[in-house]
């Protein structure tokens, strides 16, 4: 149907992303027009739609997955990442005529990709207010709605003036009197809010428009209780209506507006552009956030032994309930999983929906259990779980593969493999000033001896109690703009440490930890950072072969196992103390 409306209109090309109307990386179901209308329900991915074809572009996440949930929809499906195989722009310069029309609902349309496109392809014609979307869509989600709650300045480390204030000084720097701030997470940040408006998430629909005198915050008031509306009426914030903000940018002239095209979207720019100085920068906020201060870090802290003590009642329930006749499944142990982390105090959700794997399950990287999916774990091979929680004092991203019984030789290699790259990476002395970029190496050095790789970043920034994928630090061997994850790394910054290895119908293999970007000393060399694990939880001893591992390397994962003992031993029963001390041992 959208292929005759198509043709009706004389549209060439129909661009839709995974997005809303803050470039967000996980949506809430009102925006999923992508899954919609594909079939794939990968939290990345971009369709695009001609009079004829369809073609579906997703990262090497999702190569595997999205080419089973596509299977005979007659989607082409684009691998991005293979050297082969085009970018989106590249695919349209080099496909289109110059004349051609390329449409798309500009509101959720990053403005950095429209501009790169119409640059390279002047004689494109752009029609950026084209939602094809919602007359098809007969039952679509409504808007997400979720109140507003505080988080203290006990958890958050800093006040919302304070971080006002710092922002404002960076308007100043870069002469702006303006700034616009889409990005759901910088907002939340910001005020020292939080919500339910995505799922895992805990972030609200709002835009923000800061000048050096007032604060205006653009959002549905349903959602503000009156202790949350006498906080904002204390700290001045000017409140709007969400459906308001676009009348209201149409009003501003002639201003030096600070705003992040990687995040806001293309409406906003068409509104903006011709009658205001448009300053491009990242937003203030984006770097302060990923700083953690000292109340933030201790804090963190203490989510994951939280989450650790979550996580290793969980590990020692499948390792003794696991045999032949057991009725453990992918779907079991993930409501298990999320039961033992709801009865941590401070406990808010999870933090993305968990990836239980058996098998062959676990080569997809970003694997979602489901009724018909769901295996029944039988007592051999290798389960993965990644998960995470949110808790008042901060976010967790934990993954750990468990052999849950006989594994063979070439599994142990492989398991023992991605430890010795934990661990390579977990050592890393680096000079100030070093990206991730700069350290890659080490994580997949030793998985690259085995000629294979991982069509992923070896990690990722980590939000407080925001999304658990933050910007601007990362690990990656290549930079991949969009990411925006190659910042130099700087302490107090929290960063996953997560390589694997994958191999399609067979199994996966992930084990992922939280580092610390900490300070560990200087010399006439200059200042020497490092990083400080904060994830606690076992590492499956079953699945090693010790004999692969080199003095060094033991040492490290005895020190840990050891910490990881005395962090939680305290908060479980005696037989669970007993199989952790068994499963922390030194080797």
């Amino acid at each position: 149907m959208i292929q005759k409306k198509l043709t009706q209109l004389q549209i060439d090309a129909y661009i839709v992303p995974t997005s809303d109307d803050h470039n967000s990386e996980y949506i809430s179901d009102y925006y999923k027009t992508r899954a919609f209308l594909t079939g794939f329900t990968g939290s990345a991915g971009t369709l695009l739609i001609t009079p004829k074809k369809a073609y579906l572009w997703v990262d090497g996440r999702y190569h595997i997955q999205a080419a089973k949930q596509i299977d005979g929809k007659n989607i082409t499906l684009m691998k991005q990442g293979l050297p082969t195989v085009l970018s989106l722009e590249q695919y349209l310069s080099s496909t289109l005529k110059a004349n051609s029309v390329i449409a798309f609902d500009g509101k959720v349309m990053a403005t950095s990709f429209v501009n790169s496109l119409k640059k390279k392809n002047p004689g494109f014609v752009i029609q950026s207010d084209k939602d094809l979307i919602s007359d098809l869509w007969k039952d679509r989600p409504s808007l997400p709605f979720s109140f507003l709650y505080r988080l203290e300045e006990f958890f958050s480390g800093k006040s919302y003036q304070d971080k006002l204030l710092a922002i404002r000084q960076k308007m100043k720097e870069y002469h702006a009197n303006t700034h616009i701030l889409s990005s759901l997470e910088d907002q939340a940040w910001l005020y020292n809010l939080r919500a339910n408006d995505i799922p895992h998430t805990p972030v609200f629909l709002a835009f923000t428009i800061i000048t050096q005198e007032e604060c205006h915050l653009f959002i549905d008031p349903k959602k503000i209780d009156t202790i949350v509306e006498k906080y904002l009426k204390e700290n001045e914030i000017i409140l709007h209506n969400y459906e308001e903000f676009y009348t209201y940018l149409s009003t501003i002239k002639n201003n030096q507006i600070l705003i992040n095209l990687n995040k806001a979207n293309y409406a906003i720019y068409s509104l903006i552009a011709s009658s205001n100085t448009l300053i491009q920068q990242e937003d203030p906020s984006l770097l302060m956030k990923s700083i953690k201060n000292d109340r933030e870090i201790e804090n963190t802290v203490l989510a994951h032994v939280k989450d650790g003590v979550a996580f290793t009642k969980l590990m020692y329930y499948v390792k003794k309930n696991i045999s032949k006749k057991s009725t453990l499944s992918e779907l079991s142990v993930t409501k298990l999983l999320q039961e033992y982390r709801q009865k941590q105090d401070g406990f808010v959700d999870i933090s993305f929906d968990t990836i239980c794997a058996y098998k062959d399950h676990g080569a997809m990287m970003h694997y979602s259990a489901t009724e018909d999916s769901n295996y029944r774990l039988e007592p051999n091979d290798f389960l993965l779980i990644d998960s995470g929680g949110h808790y008042l004092e901060g976010t967790t991203d934990i993954t750990r593969t468990l052999a849950l019984g006989e594994i063979t030789d070439i599994q142990k290699l492989h398991f023992t493999t991605v430890l010795k790259s934990v661990i390579a990476l977990s050592e890393a002395i680096f000079l100030r000033g070093v990206k991730g970029i700069n350290l890659d190496i080490l994580a997949r050095g030793p998985i690259w001896k085995q000629f294979i790789d991982y069509k992923c970043g070896t990690g990722h920034g980590v939000g407080h109690l925001l999304s658990v994928h933050e910007a601007p630090n990362g690990f990656r061997w290549q930079i991949v703009p969009e990411r925006n994850d190659s910042h130099e790394f700087i302490p107090g910054m929290i960063t996953t440490n997560e390589p694997g290895i994958y191999l399609e119908n067979k199994y996966g293999i992930r084990i992922e930890n939280e580092m610390i970007c900490v300070p560990k000393g200087k010399s006439e060399f200059g200042e020497f950072l490092g990083f400080e694990t904060i994830t606690y939880a076992p590492i499956d001893l079953d699945a090693i072969d010790v004999n692969l591992l080199n003095q060094e390397e033991k040492n490290w994962l005895n020190q840990y196992h050891n910490k990881v003992y005395l962090l939680l031993s305290p908060y479980l029963d005696e037989e669970e103390q007993e199989w952790l001390k068994q499963y922390t041992r030194e080797i």
